[in-house]
């Protein structure tokens, strides 16, 4: 009999002994559980308080780098990473490009000169190197208010330029001028051609209308040349 409640009682105390380990292993699995959806309500309140492009402009820095170093990686091996990159892409890719391109700055013809003005000032900036933020911020908490300068602040020799920064500067402006005599060179004169202008000025106008406009009014031109406009 004692045998047998000796049995008994070890049995009583390893029951005892695993309910014990099993309430500690639940109060463990309890607190893991609520340090996880405290740093999910954390990562929650910070994602809250992020842009709301700013997974897309995430994966854009990420596609800006891996393009750099597939480029610096090109031109170390002496290879032009431009061709290589058009080489890599489908026809229909490169259709599918070209029409966002056009979707994100589509041309609309001459509306006025602001508009032209804005049209080219956009292109402009857009073909800027990278900002230096870090110097930005130099610059910004070395001026203070005289940073941005007003009606009231004389901010000449306040800022020095770089030799960098002019010599972009220089090299832009030349591109503007090598662009410009590009389109602005003198086009083989036909002779068979209809005489609708009084010189070449005007004659240059005309052109630019009928591109912009002239599968619009190719039917009134023709009226009007038959007389038969009503």
């Amino acid at each position: 009999m004692d045998c047998i409640r000796e049995k008994t009682a070890k049995t009583f105390a390893q029951k005892q002994a695993e309910r014990l380990a099993r309430l500690k292993n639940l109060h463990n699995l309890r607190n893991e559980a609520r340090n996880h959806n405290h740093q999910e309500v954390i990562a929650e309140d910070a994602r809250k308080k992020l842009p709301s492009n700013y997974e897309n402009r995430k994966r854009q820095a990420e596609w800006l780098l891996n393009d750099q170093k597939a480029r610096a990686e090109a031109e170390g091996k002496g290879l032009d990473y431009d061709r290589i990159k058009l080489l890599n892409i489908s026809a229909i890719e490169a259709e599918v490009k070209e029409k966002m391109k056009k979707k994100k700055n589509p041309d609309m013809g001459f509306s006025d000169f602001e508009a032209a003005t804005e049209r080219q000032y956009k292109r402009l900036i857009r073909n800027m190197a990278p900002k230096d933020m870090e110097r930005y911020q130099e610059q910004k908490e070395k001026y203070g208010d005289l940073f941005y300068g007003g009606k009231n602040v004389i901010i000449h020799d306040l800022h020095e330029d770089r030799p960098e920064a002019i010599d972009n500067m220089v090299k832009d402006l030349e591109d503007q001028i090598l662009k410009r005599d590009k389109y602005s060179r003198r086009r083989t004169h036909n002779d068979d051609a209809d005489i609708d202008y009084i010189n070449e000025r005007n004659a240059k106008f005309n052109k630019k209308l009928d591109r912009f406009y002239g599968e619009h009014t190719a039917e009134i031109k023709q009226n009007l040349e038959r007389g038969t406009a009503v």
